[in-house]
């Protein structure tokens, strides 16, 4: 927490009551959208939030980079704690991001899309999410064995 308020201050922002919980909730949640990050704040009661100033945090805070964003299929933004170069998967089911930590296809993907030129764009950042549903393992009975 005391590097997220150097943060802040480098930023010229205060360490407020309300930006140190909507952080702490996010580190715990990882993904989230400013509802979960309400709910998540009031489930500990330390500050009095609303949603609108939780999303407000949270669109400023991915305004500096010190969070990334992305919207859902449902279409909720939600917020990211991880800035470094990585994939996710959106579980459409269930309405949640999975990082996808694979430096090498991130390597793989950068170094193809380098080569290529997008006429009238340069590209600043790539962000890949599969969309899926979870798998469910049909359980075998133990007298088909």
């Amino acid at each position: 927490m005391e590097q997220f308020k150097t943060v802040l201050k480098n930023h010229s922002l205060k360490a407020t009551p309300q930006r140190m919980a909507v952080h702490e909730a996010m580190l715990k949640l990882g993904h989230a959208s400013a509802d979960m990050v309400t709910e998540e704040i009031r489930k500990n009661d330390r500050t009095k939030v609303t949603v609108a100033s939780v999303y407000n945090i949270l669109t400023q805070l991915a305004m500096l980079g010190i969070y990334d964003h992305r919207l859902s299929a449902n279409n909720k933004m939600y917020f990211d704690v991880n800035t470094f170069k990585h994939f996710h998967i959106y579980d459409c089911e269930n309405h949640q991001f999975k990082d996808i930590i694979d430096n090498e296809l991130v390597d793989l993907v950068e170094k193809h899309l380098k080569k290529r030129k997008f006429r009238g764009y340069s590209i600043d950042h790539i962000d890949i999410q599969l969309i899926g549903k979870p798998t469910r393992k049909k359980r075998i009975s133990s007298s088909s064995l």
